[in-house]
């Protein structure tokens, strides 16, 4: 008598893979969870963002009438969602003959692949800011990330401002607490919060917190673009986080399980962010000896 897969193994391992799936995408997209967050109502097919402009008051003297308005500049940013997914097959002897494991570690990669889609549509918004603040070949040094710092405050990005670098940029910083000179002294007490606190994320440098993503491309010539902004600067369109459709294919002996989402990114407000292009060669081990 042929072996089938059963209604309950197919389901617990398709149960599994979805779980792991939507674990991994929840925790392995940096990008992503640092911007605005919209979602577009069901019967919708867009969300309208309005932006106003900056507003001045001025000096009012009693008894005389305030004769010169303010134009609130009003723009609108429409937003729009498309979908993106991946489809895997189970066989029935796949599901008959696999571990709990081997269907983990299926939503895993499904997981990080939705995770690295979504995260690499937001970081190529960060090539599109008008200003670049950094330089090819600049390193990430304490120097150039407080200058990056006192850019966005001094330009008033917003109060939610944050860098984002890949992790090869971001070891300069880590580097010049060990090898700090006298060129770019850094703050007493700096070094050991920075080393303390390095593999778990870095410590905000003048109340700005650093976040490393791998998933910013490094050129040919060893240098990547990061960003400094705001929250506000980009946004997402969420419609769909993560679904889940399956179609029994009997000749097959199979079922296929089709994982989609449907979302948008943008860029919101062009003012409140910048480019952030620094370094990213390769870090090397050095022999203490």
């Amino acid at each position: 008598m042929a072996q089938t897969a059963t209604t309950g193994s197919l389901e617990n391992a398709q149960n599994i893979i979805i779980a792991a799936a939507r674990y991994t995408e929840e925790h392995n997209a940096p990008a992503m969870n640092l911007i605005e967050q919209f979602t577009l109502p069901k019967g919708s097919k867009q969300v309208t963002v309005p932006k106003v402009g900056q507003m001045s008051m001025q000096d009012l003297t009693d008894g005389i009438d305030i004769i010169d308005e303010e134009d609130i500049g009003m723009t609108t940013v429409d937003l729009t969602a498309s979908e993106v997914g991946a489809k895997i097959i189970l066989t029935d002897k796949l599901v008959r003959q696999s571990s709990e494991n081997v269907f983990s570690m299926i939503g895993r990669q499904l997981g990080d692949g939705m995770a690295r889609k979504k995260d690499s549509d937001v970081i190529a918004l960060y090539s599109g800011f008008s200003t670049d603040i950094g330089a090819a070949t600049r390193p990430m040094n304490l120097a150039n990330v407080s200058a990056a710092v006192a850019y966005a405050k001094g330009n008033k990005f917003g109060s939610n401002v944050y860098i984002v670098q890949h992790p090869f940029a971001v070891w300069d910083i880590a580097n010049q607490a060990v090898t700090a000179s006298s060129t770019y002294p850094v703050p007493a007490g700096w070094s050991s919060d920075l080393l303390g606190n390095f593999f778990s994320g870095l410590r905000p440098l003048n109340g700005v917190p650093v976040f490393e993503d791998g998933n910013i491309t490094i050129d040919s010539s060893s240098d990547a673009v990061g960003v400094i902004a705001d929250k506000s600067a980009l946004a997402v369109l969420k419609s769909v986080d993560m679904n889940k459709e399956q179609d029994r294919d009997i000749s097959l002996r199979a079922t296929e399980v089709v994982i989609t989402a449907d979302y948008g990114v943008f860029e919101l407000d062009d003012s409140k962010g910048a480019a952030l292009t620094l370094n990213a060669g390769t870090p090397v081990t050095v022999d203490p000896s």
